[in-house]
């Protein structure tokens, strides 16, 4: 805190987290929250935003989703509950590795995999709803 005082046009100090933790976090010291002079609050992504990021990992990670993965994959973030435990981007994320993981078990079985078999993810490689 010191230092965000004494170089205050030097340093930029970034806190982030859930609104209700942060807003516990800013309230417990009357001079925590002066020193924090912006809030930037950022929407939870809705379910397009979810798939573009799952897209954007299988494509990082040289996969692809199969035909009719990308409509289950929307009706899966649809279905899935914004509470407490929704980790929004973090999500995607684990949705593609548990797809990852879904797919090696499925292609392990296999004696010959193909290109195709190696790199698509299908619906049935999501995981269930949680």
């Amino acid at each position: 805190m010191k230092l965000m005082e004494d170089q205050r046009d030097a340093v930029v100090v970034i806190v982030a987290g859930y609104t209700a933790e942060m807003e516990r976090f800013l309230s417990v010291n009357p001079g925590v929250a002066s020193r924090f002079s912006r809030t930037i609050t950022f929407g939870d992504y809705n379910p397009e935003e979810l798939l573009r990021i799952v897209r954007q990992q299988a494509e990082e990670h040289e996969y692809r989703l199969a035909p009719g993965a990308d409509e289950a994959v929307l009706s899966y973030f649809a279905g899935i509950p914004k509470g407490p435990a929704f980790g929004n981007g973090r999500t995607a994320r684990q949705t593609f590795e548990a797809m990852v993981e879904r797919h090696a078990s499925r292609v392990a079985q296999l004696d010959e995999p193909t290109t195709d078999d190696l790199t698509l993810l299908y619906a049935d490689d999501l995981p269930a709803l949680p």
